[in-house]
């Protein structure tokens, strides 16, 4: 379980710093509270890197079943 955490957690940073490098160096704390203040677009961050996360356990499903 922990192993998961860190790959979702690790997976959550590259997309956050690929998407927003500018804003996450000039501005983070700013950036971050206008997350807060979005509603449902807030979780935007999270909805994606879940639905990257399930991409990557598919595909390393797959390849689990491919290699038996």
């Amino acid at each position: 379980m922990k192993k998961e955490l860190k790959i979702f957690i690790a997976i959550f940073l590259v997309l956050a710093l690929g998407m927003h490098f500018k804003e996450c160096i000039d501005h983070p704390m700013e950036h971050i509270e206008s997350l807060l203040t979005q509603g449902w677009f807030g979780l935007h961050p999270l909805v994606i890197t879940l639905a990257v996360y399930l991409l990557f356990v598919i595909i390393r499903g797959i390849v689990r079943f491919l290699k038996r």
